[in-house]
């Protein structure tokens, strides 16, 4: 009987619908249908939640690379960078041999407030051990992360202190900083590395390009390299910051939605001075925005490789249960028309590409990259040829350097042993470090990596890896690797010491796109680009 109620409730249900809506009614039964019958007779129980997710996930898979499901648990993670802050306590922490150490404190956070050091190392969390029981940085973020005005406590021991000191710290917004550094490159080049497009994204730019102009800035190079991107709005705020008068920024389409236009229209605070933006394979979305903007209206130089070819927009949409999904709504456009995705019917190569274009040359070689007339555009003032289909191509190409880059050195940054002996290191010598280099720019210019340094460099590699044949010793490539291995650790310290934008102005040294710009900006090779307002 009840199936027949059924039946005729379904029948009803379709009375005055039309097909298309017919057939949306259907396709929901239909998954019903398939859920209510595994969970009755499968022969094993189910979790019908992990069975949702699922379905989601390979749903949402048909339609484009980037829509994507999201679970409630991963929500809050992947929301902090375009949030630009989260709920903690205020540290970067790094595991190091089993022990839970402060890297730094945040400035202004509660960890600061309360007086914990770089160094301290945390052996209990709410009385409960955390050091030597294997701890993962997930299982760090569980116990320190939380609700705001919650309190922790945390037992620290402080290096030349005998017992344990006690903190209890009240859980506060950290700031996620988009801006990794700012600082001069020359004496009339500013540089600005930003990391993605986050809430915080436009104040931490003006915020440094005041500062750069204060100090002097005549230039500015906008570093955009292996940055895949963030908000849209904040890629129009940002790119507001360049760009004159009410200019078309970035237009967006899609099916359900009309033709959006997002325009330039306050006063930015570059909207004159000469401006590179640096880009490569891993820029993108966001970044690519911003790039084309400039590039379509002859504002500035692009420098670098080819980007990674994202045009989709994603919004994202909460479901019921706290996970949430982000479904492309349109595509964007830049202003002169150009759609910048690259094609990804095929889902294989779509995934592959990257390493496609490596193998093809493209990444040492300019002439590799060929484009479909069909899709050459002109940029708005100076009608220079541009293309779409896949990327923002620079104005000036950089190949990518390798030969400094060994198989040996690579396996000393994939195993980790550059930044951990970096920290301990400055742990060990925290003091004697600050005494001797009480600023930046003394350790920069002075700090050696000298023959009995490196020698305890690789002492500590070789020390539990003897098992790892990549990581013995091997001098015919060290001697290739040397400038940029000590380049690596001398960074890494500085990190520890200062902070990111102490490392990339001494890792800065070897970014071959970097270096490129500050030979461009700073000649008339600038110049040939023509009228750049």
């Amino acid at each position: 009987m009840k199936y027949v109620l059924f039946a005729a409730v379904t029948l009803m249900s379709f009375v005055g619908l039309s097909q298309i809506d017919k057939n949306k009614i259907a396709t929901t039964q239909k998954f019903d249908e398939v859920l209510t019958y595994v969970n009755k007779l499968y022969v094993d129980d189910v979790n019908q939640e992990e069975l949702t997710d699922a379905a989601i996930v390979a749903l949402l898979e048909k339609l484009d690379p980037h829509s994507t499901f999201i679970s409630k648990e991963e929500v809050n993670e992947a929301n902090e960078r375009i949030n630009g802050n989260f709920v903690g306590i205020g540290i970067r922490f790094q595991i190091l041999k089993d022990t839970l150490m402060v890297v730094s404190t945040i400035p202004g956070g509660p960890s600061e407030k309360l007086g914990l050091q770089a160094g301290d190392k945390i052996i209990k969390i709410e009385n409960e051990v955390v050091a030597g029981v294997g701890l993962k940085n997930s299982g760090v973020r569980d116990r320190l992360l939380g609700d705001r005005g919650t309190k922790v406590k945390v037992e620290v021991q402080r290096k030349n202190t005998s017992k344990p000191i006690d903190f209890v710290i009240t859980r506060d917004i950290i700031p996620v900083n988009s801006v990794d550094a700012v600082y001069m490159v020359s004496d009339k080049t500013g540089y600005i590395k930003l990391n993605a497009f986050s809430r915080n994204s436009l104040k931490e730019v003006r915020d440094g390009i005041k500062e750069l102009k204060a100090a002097g800035m005549e230039n500015l190079i906008f570093d955009l390299q292996g940055n895949g991107g963030g908000l849209l709005r904040a890629a129009q705020y940002l790119s507001d910051e360049f760009l004159s008068d009410d200019k078309l920024i970035v237009y967006s389409e899609g099916r359900a939605q009309p033709r959006t236009d997002l325009t330039a229209g306050i006063d930015g605070l570059w909207e004159d001075g000469k401006l590179v933006i640096l880009t490569d394979e891993y820029s993108a979305s966001a970044s690519e925005i911003l790039s084309g903007a400039i590039q379509d209206w002859d504002r500035g130089m692009i420098i670098g490789r080819r980007t990674f070819g994202k045009g989709l927009v994603q919004r994202p949409i909460d479901l019921t249960d706290g996970s949430q999904i982000r479904l492309t709504i349109a595509r964007y456009y830049t202003p002169s028309g150009r759609f910048i995705q690259k094609s990804y019917e095929d889902k294989e190569a779509y995934q592959k590409d990257l390493l496609d274009r490596y193998d093809r040359g493209e990444f040492m070689n300019e002439d590799s990259i060929q484009f479909d007339d069909s899709l050459m555009f002109e940029t708005m003032i100076n009608k220079r040829k541009v293309y779409g289909g896949g990327g923002i191509m620079p104005d000036v190409f950089v190949p990518l350097d390798t030969t400094e880059v060994t198989d040996y050195f690579s396996a000393l940054v994939r195993s980790g042993k550059v930044n951990t002996f970096a920290l301990e290191y400055v742990d060990k010598n925290r003091e004697d470090l600050l005494g001797t280099y009480d600023e930046f720019g003394k350790f920069r210019d002075n700090f050696d990596l000298d023959k009995e340094f490196m020698d305890e460099f690789f002492a500590y590699v070789e020390e539990g890896s003897e098992d790892d044949e990549e990581l013995v010793f091997n001098e015919e490539e060290y001697e290739l690797s040397e400038n940029l291995l000590k380049l690596r650790i001398k960074a890494s310290m500085a990190r520890d010491l200062w902070g990111y934008s102490e490392f990339y102005q001494i890792y800065n040294e070897s970014n071959e796109i970097l270096q490129k710009a500050i030979e461009v900006i700073e000649s008339e090779q600038y110049d040939l680009l023509g009228d750049n307002n």
